[in-house]
């Protein structure tokens, strides 16, 4: 028998550390987010996100401000949701002396994340998000507070928002007439005359805002005044308003008197109070918070009615919440994985 000072012992083997996962993150510029959404995507996943909005299911700070020397500034939109499992942040600028440069006045980038592990599964362009998830939100609404059967649409600005926010409506409502106002000269005029071949419907310039609005049963604002340039007087009972332009402090599109005899649906409280359409007649005492009667994910869930008469006016103040960029980006990411579209590159 082998004593114990003739035992050798089995020797150790190496502690064999994990597998890392050689995973990729996907790049995604403009031209492949355009080939991968449609309005009607948008429109599906805007609605829902809107719902769990209401029902206490996502996570979404305010916007942050970084204001820069010389005018410019950034704005950080993080949000998570929990269908889709998913969560990222769009960080976005606004330098409105870049025409000047050659550059676009505004851009924007989205991150999604994995909620898991935090991976970044994508880094993509954030202005198609951007202006396909406001003007699906759009479309969401006029659905949902305008009267049945509204299919006058009035355009009160046709800058790079203005086709999204009419291609939306073309999805959601019967749009049979559509009538167009611009600060510049000619601008009105071209763009209906890509709306006519790009959407198929009845597009006409319209001279001034009066004559764009009156009559309208749908009226939409996508204009970066400060000062209103809708007033009351032109606004027919029964009308519905999405309010797009006043998206941060200082904007204001609306005559208050038309927020005082409506009835006002937001994306987001507290967006709404501090950049939306509301903010300057409340910091002005001329309204107050209270006249928010609901968020549109609540009306969209049943829980808020909205309209209860067809002469009541309906106002949808647009903020631009990020549980929206959040949900639309990481659908994009799950069809370019599926489709072969974009850059993988490994960061890590």
């Amino acid at each position: 028998m082998a004593t114990s000072s003739t035992l050798k012992s089995a020797p150790k083997r190496p502690r064999q550390s994990a597998p890392r996962a050689q995973r990729t993150t996907l790049l995604l510029t403009r031209r492949d987010v355009e080939r991968l959404v449609s309005m009607k995507l948008a429109l599906r996943v805007v609605r829902q996100a809107c719902i769990q909005h209401a029902r206490g299911q996502v996570t979404m700070p305010s916007k942050v401000y970084l204001p820069l020397p010389g005018g410019g500034d950034f704005r950080a939109m993080p949000a998570a949701l929990v269908h889709p499992a998913c969560c990222g942040i769009k960080w976005v600028n606004v330098h409105p002396g870049n025409r000047a440069k050659g550059l676009p006045t505004v851009m924007g980038t989205l991150v999604i994340n994995e909620v898991a592990t935090g991976f970044p599964l994508g880094i993509l362009d954030g202005m198609s998000i951007t202006r396909l998830r406001t003007g699906a939100a759009g479309g969401v609404a006029a659905k949902a507070l305008a009267n049945p059967g509204s299919h006058t649409v009035a355009l009160v600005g046709c800058g790079a928002q203005a086709f999204t926010q009419l291609w939306a409506l073309t999805e959601s409502v019967r749009v049979k007439q559509v009538r167009v106002w611009g600060y510049r000269p000619g601008e009105a005029a071209q763009f209906c005359r890509t709306a006519r071949a790009k959407l198929h419907v009845p597009c006409e310039p319209a001279f001034t805002v009066q004559r764009c609005v009156e009559d309208a049963t749908i009226v939409v604002t996508i204009t970066p005044a400060r000062k209103p340039v809708v007033q009351r007087a032109w606004i027919a009972l029964g009308t519905h308003i999405n309010a797009i332009g006043a998206d941060a402090p200082g904007k204001q599109e609306l005559d208050p008197q038309i927020l005082k005899d409506a009835v006002v649906v937001v994306d987001d409280r507290d967006q709404a109070l501090h950049g939306g359409e509301l903010n300057v007649p409340i910091s002005q005492g001329v309204i107050e918070p209270s006249i928010i009667r609901a968020t549109l994910g609540e009306v969209l869930d049943r829980r808020t009615p909205a309209r209860t008469t067809r002469d009541q006016i309906t106002v949808f103040d647009s903020t631009g919440i990020a549980i929206h960029d959040v949900a639309l980006g990481f659908a994009v990411i799950q069809a370019a994985r599926g489709g072969s579209v974009g850059h993988s590159i490994r960061l890590f």
